[in-house]
């Protein structure tokens, strides 16, 4: 019997590092076919991906992955937590995937899986000592660290795990699988030279923060090496068309704009606004018009750069409260991008393993017969997020791709 192997990924963009990862996980998985759900035109860092989505597919697809579905928008742009626990459920929802294989820091994934338990379980003397840190007024990433490192309380054991991102990560992974009570076996493969924020790598590894620098820089020629041959030159081709985008500062003025247009009480509305947030955010929008010193001048000990920079990305989107209660809801629908022969397989298999599965292959046709307002409300916010993605373009920009695009083939 075939074993299938998922992947959950951003491929911001495919280098190196990820084709280890995916060949790694292959052969540990023993695993006949690959399906990735990857991050759309927006990432769980509240920026601009650096290549569009179909982008991204292609050089999956050309890089050893079979079938490429889009993590909706809604899950790629929120916290670790809903970013895992979509994720998870998509491929939950699938009904054939065996092995989800992530990247990590920490080599054990036993050790990720003590945090994780502790996660979904939420023991009452966890929640009393995160309440206690989150009283000194600190920032909720920070206070559950340590909240976490004080119950486990072992700390040459766990020390410098949840200063990883790619571990905080797994570690949300493994929670979504026992809270969605899932199927799938988790297999972590251990992240080689470079860490994921790394700016400075060696060999020809690299993170894709390292990469995004360079090609910011104008340093392209120090990339090539550092990606498979297929994907540079699908971002080169990205980049000669102005289609290549660095940063939220691409939109700082649309994000200024809308928020000098609301007043406080209506910007509480959005996602991850709270405790008077809504105030310093209105403030600062009066006040500056860049989006590097409005992120400045917000953040603080309590308030991290990446979440008040997620929030500037809500504003652009549009994303509510409302639409983040929706999305942990719901199961979400497979948004095919792309697929080469054996993905065509896949696809059958999945449809004979699960006849309710919400494939979206057409867009037209998903919003004109799918009863489901909750899906189509989350397909909408897809559709908004790749007509303002193209607004940050210097080459051609058009609108309504997500209609027109061809699913990729190889």
């Amino acid at each position: 019997m075939s074993k299938v192997l998922g992947i959950v990924a951003e491929y911001n963009p495919f280098h190196n590092g990820h084709l280890y990862h995916l060949l790694k996980s292959k052969q540990i998985a023993s695993a006949d076919f690959c399906v990735a759900v990857i991050g759309g035109n927006f990432t769980q860092r509240g920026e601009p991906s650096m290549v569009d989505k179909w982008s991204k597919a292609e050089a999956a697809l050309l890089n050893g992955v079979d079938l490429v579905l889009e993590l909706p928008t809604l899950y790629a742009t929120s916290s670790a937590e809903n970013f895992a626990d979509g994720a998870i459920r998509l491929l939950d929802s699938l009904r054939i995937v065996d092995v989800l294989s992530f990247g990590a820091e920490t080599a054990d994934i036993n050790i990720l899986n003590d945090f994780a338990e502790v996660l979904y379980k939420e023991p009452r003397q966890y929640k009393t000592l995160l309440s206690a840190e989150l009283k000194k007024g600190i920032s909720y990433p920070k206070a559950r660290e340590n909240a976490l490192m004080m119950y486990l309380n072992d700390i040459r054991k766990y020390l410098n795990v949840l200063s990883s991102p790619n571990n905080i990560l797994g570690i949300e992974y493994l929670k979504a699988l026992k809270k969605n009570k899932s199927r799938m076996q988790p297999i972590s493969i251990e992240r080689t030279s470079s860490g994921h924020n790394d700016i400075d790598f060696s060999d020809n590894i690299a993170s894709a923060t390292a990469i995004r620098n360079l090609v910011n820089e104008d340093e392209t020629f120090n990339v090539e090496n550092l990606m498979p041959a297929s994907s540079y030159s699908i971002l080169k081709q990205c980049i000669n068309h102005g289609h290549a985008l660095n940063s939220l500062s691409s939109y700082e003025k649309e994000i200024i704009y809308s928020i000098r247009m609301m007043d406080a009480k209506e910007l509480c509305e959005f996602q991850d606004v709270s405790e008077g947030l809504e105030n310093l955010i209105k403030k600062a929008a009066d006040s500056c018009n860049n989006i590097s010193d409005l992120i400045k001048i917000v953040s603080s000990k309590r308030y991290t750069e990446t979440r008040i920079q997620r929030i500037l990305l809500y504003i652009l989107l549009d994303v509510t409260k409302k639409d983040m209660v929706l999305s942990k809801k719901i199961t979400p629908y497979a948004r095919i991008l792309g697929f080469n022969e054996k993905g065509k397989q896949l696809i059958s298999q999945i449809v004979d393993a699960n006849p309710r599965i919400e494939f979206v292959s057409s867009v037209k046709k998903f919003l004109k017969e799918c009863p489901d307002k909750n899906l189509l409300r989350m397909l909408e916010k897809d559709i908004l997020a790749t007509n303002i993605y193209t607004l940050g373009y210097t080459g051609e920009s058009r609108s309504n791709l997500d209609y027109t695009k061809k699913i990729i083939s190889i």
